[in-house]
């Protein structure tokens, strides 16, 4: 099924076949037909994407012109690319498509009719269109037959670019125009691509219209309390958001409008290395459904049974599928104003408290930090752990300054009478390798205590480092858990440590000095 905005407006002039919109099944057979995935046990269609199993942030580029030249924070993370080179480029993804068997996905991105756009996806391949379909939001027929696309992503992954002509690092490109509304997108099979551009570009266009764009997940109770949950890998963002007693908005991507929050997605890109049954079962259900996407996981060559704990392919194995794959999914995609907010980090260190509330302004620091700590052994040469901060928790997919998302925060934290909570899912009594890991029993407590209103009167101690507020007291977790230094033994290693990682705070958030207020910058370590 086509629609009244056709390819020849994007100046597209296919001369093999287009097909418009479709169904699961028919992607399927025809991903099959190309040799390009494979039918797994219980019905998802696997697909691999090496050598590319992940972002390539080196690769991405916004286009720098009169649109963008003031307002972009340029420089690691936002690295320009000139009018012409993006025209050199864009005129070889069109001659590369028109020779190409096309699928076209209309969707939408954004779940308040207000602030959402229009995306079309026009791909050489149809398991990365049945992406799409799953991710974005799904319009129905009558709504698909007069959808005009605000933005288009053109994509082309078996194209490679020439950095020569084309002013790119390698073959790969990743490239946003906001003048022309589009993103070229070619040399990398890897999905996730496609979801974070236009993530990227809700970034940029949503804080013009008084919408914060949020990397983060978010969930809401029987009484209507929404909740917000921000957190780097591996900080349990996913496992606490997905709690069954609480609805699930949406799993990593959100706008917070004058309305309430809304899901930009339709569908959960889970990550799935070591999923289980037992540990997370409403995405291990998921998987085992027709329509899923399979993404670099590995299956056994005779049963088709899905091996999660193989990351031989990579550790970065991902499902893809619509969010009505979860039970207790809020299928609207919409909730009120949030209550709580929770910040999510695995200290490593072992030195920051398992739960403490947060004024706005410390909000606001610790937004900016996005901290969290890599493991020794993750990677080589790593012998302790090793600080990372991730500006705002999302630092690839912001094309505006960080001062800018910090201070909607803050606005937004005020005009609500929002609660705050840092969580630290990491280590206790010691840091990595001789401490352990704050049970995830005693964690699921503190957050379920916080969301419930039941710490709101309980009386908190400042942490004399961190200068955080600890509450003294949580139902259903020991008393001693909630002070980090008295659950160590050496408790003048703990203070070494706790100086350690406050020192890196304060350097990390230099950068931002000059871009916040006096407040924000005396709301860190002390």
């Amino acid at each position: 099924m086509s629609t009244r905005f056709g390819l020849d407006e994007h100046g597209l002039e296919p001369r093999g076949e287009v097909y418009w919109n479709l169904s699961p099944a028919r992607l399927y057979e025809d991903a099959f037909a190309r040799g390009d995935g494979r039918l797994a046990h219980m019905g998802a269609i696997a697909a691999t994407t090496v050598p590319h199993t992940g972002r390539s942030p080196n690769d991405k580029f916004i286009v720098r012109d009169e649109t963008t030249e003031g307002v972009v924070d340029w420089g690691a993370v936002n690295v320009p690319m000139t009018p012409e080179h993006y025209d050199a480029l864009r005129a070889d993804v069109v001659t590369y498509l028109d020779g190409q068997d096309l699928y076209v996905r209309d969707a939408r991105a954004g779940a308040d009719d207000a602030f959402g756009i229009n995306v079309r996806v026009v791909s050489e391949s149809p398991w990365h269109s049945l992406f799409a379909y799953n991710m974005f939001l799904r319009p129905s027929a009558e709504e698909l037959a007069t959808l005009r696309p605000d933005f288009t992503v053109l994509h082309a992954p078996h194209l490679k670019a020439d950095p020569a002509r084309h002013g790119t690092r390698s073959e790969t490109f990743i490239v946003a125009n906001f003048s022309a509304r589009e993103v070229l997108i070619g040399g990398t099979r890897y999905a996730g691509e496609i979801k974070k551009s236009i993530f990227s570009v809700l970034n940029h266009i949503l804080p013009d219209r008084g919408v914060f764009p949020m990397h983060c997940s978010a969930n809401i109770g029987p009484d209507g309390d929404v909740a917000l949950f921000f957190g780097l890998s591996g900080t349990g963002k996913t496992t606490l958001s997905a709690d069954p007693e609480r609805g699930l908005i949406g799993d990593d991507e959100h706008g917070w409008s004058v309305n309430g929050v809304f899901n930009f997605e339709g569908g959960c890109y889970a990550k799935t290395i070591n999923l289980s049954r037992e540990g997370e079962p409403e995405i291990y259900q998921a998987t085992q459904m027709f329509g899923t996407i399979l993404e670099n996981v590995v299956l056994d060559e005779d049963t088709r049974e899905i091996d999660f704990e193989d990351g031989s392919i990579t550790e970065n194995t991902r499902a893809s599928y619509p969010i009505e794959y979860i039970p207790n999914a809020v299928l609207a995609g919409r909730g009120g104003v949030p209550r709580n907010v929770v910040f999510l980090t695995a200290d490593a260190y072992g030195v920051l408290p398992p739960i403490s509330r947060l004024t706005p302004e410390q909000a606001m620091y610790h937004f900016l930090s996005g901290y969290t700590a890599k493991l020794a052994g993750t990677e080589r040469g790593v012998t302790e752990p090793r600080a990372a901060f991730s500006t705002c928790f999302g630092a690839p997919f912001l094309p505006r300054h960080p001062s800018v998302y910090a201070g909607m925060l803050g606005d937004k934290l005020r005009e609500g009478a929002v609660k705050v909570w840092l969580v630290n899912t990491g280590w206790t009594g010691g840091p990595f390798g001789t401490g352990k890991r704050m049970s995830l029993r005693h964690t699921r407590a503190m957050v379920k205590a916080a969301l419930a209103g039941s710490l709101d009167d309980v009386p908190t101690a400042t942490d004399p480092v961190f200068g955080l507020h600890v509450p003294t007291a949580v139902p259903g977790v020991p008393d001693e858990v909630l002070e980090p230094r008295a659950t160590w033994v050496d408790r003048e290693a703990y203070d070494a440590q706790a100086a350690k990682l406050a020192d890196m705070f304060k350097k990390n958030f230099e950068r931002f000095a000059a871009q916040v207020p006096d407040a924000v910058r005396a709301a860190g370590p002390r």
